[in-house]
This record gives structure tokens, sequence and C-alpha cells, in this order.
């Protein structure tokens, strides 16, 4: 009998940089692609604000001000480090790991 097990990091960009901002949970944050051009991760507070993947910085960025969005450029080291760490986690749990990126 196999068993199977997933785990959803959910926000993923957005989740690692409240690990060093706590005062931002529960509040919209976004954190924008390479040269801060568009969103390419929204926490669950900007998506209820109708914010949406790809939506071009320059245009929503009167809107992230108005609505109190918190905004990041891309720091992929960090992303990567945090990503080994979780993955580093999980292999104690298993023999196996696979991983897919989805939004």
């Amino acid at each position: 009998m196999a068993l199977y097990g997933l785990a959803d990091c959910n926000n993923f960009f957005v989740s690692c940089e409240r690990v060093f901002r706590p005062d931002l949970n529960g509040k919209p944050v976004v954190v924008l692609s390479n040269n801060d051009g568009c969103v390419i991760a929204r926490s669950n507070e900007s998506k209820a604000l109708g914010v949406n993947m790809g939506d071009p910085f320059f245009k929503r960025e009167q809107f992230f001000e108005q609505h109190q969005v918190t905004v990041f450029s891309s720091n992929y080291v960090l992303y990567g480090d945090m990503s080994r760490r979780v993955m580093g986690v999980l292999s104690r749990y298993t023999p196996q790991l696979d991983f897919f990126c989805l939004d």
C-alpha cells in the first residue's frame, strides 16, 4: 500500500517575506517580478482585493497605496534558502520527495 502526502506552501514568496515581517500577517502583501515589473505572488488578502497574477506594478501602484498593500521586490536567494529548509524538514519524514510549482 502506497501512502502519499501533500505539503502546500501557499503563497510561498509572500510567506517567506512574512517570516521576517510577522506584522504583515493578515494584511495584503504582493511580491513583484525581476525589475519590479509585475505581481508574481499575492497574499490571500491581496487576492480578495482583486489583485491578479501578472498585474503590471505601474498600473496598480496607486491602488496598492490606497489599499495599504505592502509590496516587496523579489528575493530569489531568500526563497531558494527557505525552499531548501522546507524540503529538509519534509525529507525527515519520507524517503522520496517530488515537488511541483503551481499557482
